[in-house]
């Protein structure tokens, strides 16, 4: 996402040493928010995490299931720069899994410059490296409108990795009339998030947005979105 370059970075202080007596003592950091997708439907457009929109910001949304939807517990971060939505949303699929990295880290290890993320097979192969295992694929999605077997691959894999606690990355592009909730409706942003959930009955999937458009982190949208924002690029699965 090259639509907003805030150059930032977030630094922690700890203070480890013992304190004299009379020292008044640092306060302690503030407890991450937790997300809680139970106290929310999944219909379509519904933000479920909005405002949280410093670069750097971390939230946690545990996991859970119902009868026919299921999400994954991610550690989420906005992302740290206007180009770093790629090394952000990869970090957030990772952290289903594993200790995350940071932004910066993966921004190294992905070859992300200010210019972005060249490709989604830059993201399966970190996912890959980092996890020691093969699971992630790049599937791509080069026909726009998608064709129905793609559309038909794209829901499966949701469904399937989902199930067994992988999230997804999507490499998407959104132009002005078919934008996920909050994206500046005059431009066409090239950009990465995650997935990390999906109802069955709704046909929505969850979705952990990096870049905090319009404020808004966790939101759901329609399948059929979706499916849409990828051509012609690609996801990791």
């Amino acid at each position: 996402m090259r639509a907003r370059l805030v150059p930032s970075t977030v630094a922690a202080l700890v203070l480890g040493a013992l304190l004299l007596p009379g020292t008044a003592q640092a306060a302690p950091a503030p407890a991450v928010p937790v997300v809680d997708v139970r106290g929310h439907d999944s219909t379509a457009g519904t933000a479920l995490a909005s405002g949280y929109n410093k670069p750097g910001t971390e939230l946690r949304v545990d996991a859970g299931r119902t009868s026919a939807a299921r999400w994954l517990e991610i550690d989420y971060q906005v992302q740290q720069t206007g180009y770093w939505c790629g090394p952000a949303a990869t970090r957030i699929a990772l952290s289903a899994r594993t200790a995350a990295p940071s932004q910066g880290e993966l921004a190294a290890q992905l070859g992300t410059t200010e210019a972005g993320t060249d490709h989604i097979g830059q993201v399966t192969a970190v996912l890959n490296a980092r996890l020691s295992g093969g699971w992630y694929e790049t599937k791509e999605m080069p026909n726009d409108p998608p064709t129905q077997a793609q559309r038909d691959l794209l829901w499966h894999d949701i469904v399937f990795d989902i199930d067994r606690n992988y999230p997804l990355v999507a490499n998407i592009v959104a132009p002005p009339g078919n934008q996920p909730p909050g994206y500046p409706p005059d431009q066409t942003i090239y950009h990465y998030f995650t997935v990390f959930g999906y109802d069955a009955v709704d046909r929505t999937v969850l979705i952990a947005d990096p870049a905090s458009f319009g404020g808004n982190q966790i939101y759901w949208i329609s399948f059929d979105q979706l499916a849409t924002l990828i051509p012609p690029k690609g996801y990791s699965a």
